[in-house]
């Protein structure tokens, strides 16, 4: 089994699909409903052949897909044809970072998914199912994906830094804590091959180890905690230590030079999220496959995920929901995984042989299902604000590549970090 595409809650995602526009539904020339449904990034439905099964079994159903490749682009047009009303496809992705906002400023725009046939909240996490659920109850997106944590590692690299190689015995090495990753990563820079750093990028450090922290920017009241929250700043110290010991390759995430170091191989490490694996699969190429594995990380986590929402504008309103219970239903939450590597938020579908007998023939036939079902049983209930994105954003790039590229101390970056969001929040 390969995993063999960028997941949902990437940033950058891959190339668009052939259809492009607003893509507002109505009838085709053929008398089929057209159902259209617009996303950012890959979310894989259609690579996967789910859109096409669909159709087989609604043949008076056709899908129609319109992609925007960044979901920095993507969300702020979305948040636009809200306040109009007008231009919105029939089914709208929602990011996990975009999700609180969503929900606390835009929920009478969409349907309660939660009353939809065949929906049980019981078959998503709660953690997931409460993400996009009003305090008054109303679901206003079904979960697609979510991104449990582990650590990829070039086995061929830690060999060579006498470090064990066997995937049991590279989790032991760290288990229960990031302290304890930087740890091993300063046994591996006293012996590490020529150009090869211990980890790819202090912002993938941080997102990984914030990622397992159950409060983050947000408190449960809404307040912004940033600053005062020990998680924030455990994760921080993490991170700025790889950063100022010349641990990190120097990258930002979903660059060119960050694809390119992916290809040469000149970092040992990186934070994997489940989606993860089909990107560094792609970037690495034919000449990485095998030499990459899977550990489990320090600690349960969770980085990425979205959701599928029906907008009350919706012209085919009772169609898309029904496509958007199915799309996101376990059975072919399971399916996606299998094609595209996208983990499913839904765990009954773990038990399914597409997830639990999972293997990863570019990751030495790693048993991704089982890594990945255990990390995701361990996700803790996270608190999602508003602005989460703003803020994560602005503490990896003002912040943590200061300290990477300009040689900034992490006080000093820290306090460029902080400036940089209390700026964009004010904004």
């Amino acid at each position: 089994m390969a995993a063999a595409a960028i997941g949902t809650s990437l940033l950058a995602g891959c190339a668009s699909d052939e259809e492009t526009g607003s893509g507002t539904g109505g009838t085709s020339a053929d008398g089929k409903t057209v159902i259209t449904v617009g996303l950012f990034g890959t979310f894989g439905f259609k690579e996967a052949g789910l859109y096409e099964e669909y159709e087989k079994l609604n043949p008076k159903v056709k899908i129609k897909q319109t992609v925007i490749e960044r979901n920095e682009n993507y969300y702020p047009q979305l948040l636009t044809r809200l306040a109009s009303n007008s231009g919105l496809a029939d089914i709208q992705g929602i990011e996990v970072a975009n999700i609180a906002e969503v929900v606390q400023t835009q929920s009478d725009k969409f349907v309660d998914l939660g009353k939809a046939d065949g929906v049980s909240k019981d078959d998503y996490f709660g953690w997931k199912w409460q993400q996009a659920t009003t305090a008054e109850g109303k679901t206003i997106g079904l979960g697609t994906d979510i991104g449990p944590m582990a650590i990829c590692y070039r086995k061929d690299h830690f060999e060579a830094a006498g470090l064990p190689t066997d995937r049991d015995e590279v989790g032991k090495l760290w288990a229960g804590s990031w302290d304890k990753y930087i740890q091993t990563g300063k046994k591996f820079m006293n012996s590490a091959p020529e150009g090869v750093k211990w980890v790819d990028s202090a912002s993938g450090l941080y997102n990984a180890a914030i990622s397992s922290s159950a409060t983050r920017y947000y408190d449960d009241k809404g307040e912004v905690i940033y600053k005062t929250n020990p998680d924030v700043k455990r994760a921080w110290n993490v991170a700025a230590e790889a950063a100022s010991e010349g641990m990190t390759d120097k990258h930002e995430l979903f660059t060119d030079s960050w694809n390119k170091a992916m290809n040469n191989g000149t970092f040992a490490t990186l934070s994997c999220p489940a989606w993860m694996l089909g990107y560094i699969q792609d970037k690495g190429g034919e000449k990485a496959k095998g030499k990459w594995d899977v550990a489990p990380a320090p600690k349960p986590g969770n980085w990425g995920g979205s959701f599928l929402g029906v907008p009350e504008a919706s012209k085919n309103k009772e169609e898309a929901i029904k496509l958007a219970a199915w799309l996101t239903a376990p059975t072919q939450q399971a399916k996606l995984f299998a094609e595209r590597g996208s983990f499913p938020s839904a765990p009954k579908s773990y038990d399914t042989p597409e997830v639990a007998d999972a293997k990863h023939e570019f990751f030495s036939q790693a048993p991704i299902g089982k890594i990945f079902s255990a990390a995701a049983e361990g996700i803790p209930t996270q608190v999602i604000g508003p602005k989460d994105q703003v803020i994560q954003e602005n503490i990896a790039r003002t912040g943590l590549l200061q300290i990477e590229q300009k040689g900034l101390s992490p006080a000093k970056a820290w306090d460029a970090a902080t400036k940089a969001v209390d700026n964009a929040l004010d904004e």
